[in-house]
């Protein structure tokens, strides 16, 4: 597997042994969610959502978060760029902030390669949300890619909900969503295959109104069922080996099964599809009759309060 090292004496990242490591330069501020992410700003110029080693969820999250990150955007899903990033032993002694809340203890966030997502819209001032209201939610700009994203999360085993961030520029009045948080891939740390309809989906039905058929969940069904093996394991090369103990054996299985699983997502899907939430009531349906028929309002999940990320 992958060996990552930073030289320090460079403001850049480097290619050693074949991979990228990017240095950790600042932090920023603390992020929400289970990970205890913190924002941190790296020496490419670039801010980064960075999850430790030592997190409260489990060490292979980090794997999840890089492999599954790599393979949504190996599909053409709008997903964020991400890398390993390096935070350094000095950054972490010197920020006071870079710890980690256990409940009756803290603990300092462990220096070494840590995964890092890029944070979506960047630092400049714009519209990011993790909450749409219905009439905005329909007239997202990638809207079909929801699709696409329940293909990938059936298929990798996401046993969390689907996450979503909304962003758009300034002058522009549709949203882009970008598809982030896979550390529950894979079964979070448990790396076994545990399949349920309703896991790795979005809570809104909303998402999935123009769903009809299998086409619908074109390219990205077709990409994954086709995807070549060595773009897998290239993607799996690129993980530090203490994100998986150095255990090979571990994640080459882990690999193994999730390359056997490419040919059973259409089943998966009919599984989500024939459920009791009837995530798409128009399958099935032309685009003629969808256009003479008014859509009922959904409630599912809709409760949820809006809120802005940044």
């Amino acid at each position: 597997m992958a060996s990552y090292k930073w030289i320090a004496s460079c403001s850049r990242p480097q290619l050693v042994g074949g991979c990228l490591a990017v240095l950790a330069v600042q932090q920023i501020r603390r992020m929400r969610g289970g990970a205890q992410g913190h924002l941190m700003l790296g020496a490419d110029g670039h801010a980064y959502v960075v999850k430790f080693q030592n997190n409260p969820q489990h060490l292979r999250v980090l794997v999840n978060e890089l492999v599954a990150t790599k393979l949504a955007s190996a599909i053409g899903l709008t997903a964020p760029a991400c890398d390993v990033v390096e935070v350094t032993d000095w950054l972490v002694e010197n920020t006071a902030e870079l710890d980690l809340d256990f409940g009756a203890r803290r603990e300092r966030c462990r220096a070494g390669h840590c995964f890092g997502s890029r944070l979506v819209g960047g630092l400049m001032p714009g519209h990011l949300l993790d909450y749409l209201p219905e009439e905005q939610l329909n007239e997202v700009r990638n809207l079909q890619e929801f699709a696409g994203v329940l293909a990938l999360d059936k298929w990798t085993c996401n046993t969390n909900g689907r996450q979503a961030v909304f962003s758009r520029k300034a002058r522009e009045k549709r949203y882009t969503a970008t598809f982030i948080d896979y550390g529950y891939c894979f079964n979070a740390g448990e790396w076994v295959y545990r399949d349920s309809p309703l896991r790795g989906v979005y809570a809104r039905n909303a998402v999935y109104r123009s769903v009809r058929g299998w086409e619908s969940f074109e390219p990205w069904l077709s990409r994954i069922e086709k995807l070549a093996p060595e773009a897998v394991w290239a993607i799996a090369e690129m993980v530090p080996p203490e994100w998986y103990g150095s255990d090979v054996g571990a994640i080459e299985a882990l690999v193994e099964q999730l390359l056997k699983r490419r040919s059973q997502v259409r089943e998966l899907i009919d599984a989500f599809r024939e459920s009791a939430r009837d995530p798409f009531p128009n399958w099935g349906k032309s685009e003629e009759r969808l256009g003479m028929e008014q859509f009922a309002e959904t409630r599912w999940a809709d409760e949820l309060k809006s809120g802005r990320v940044m």
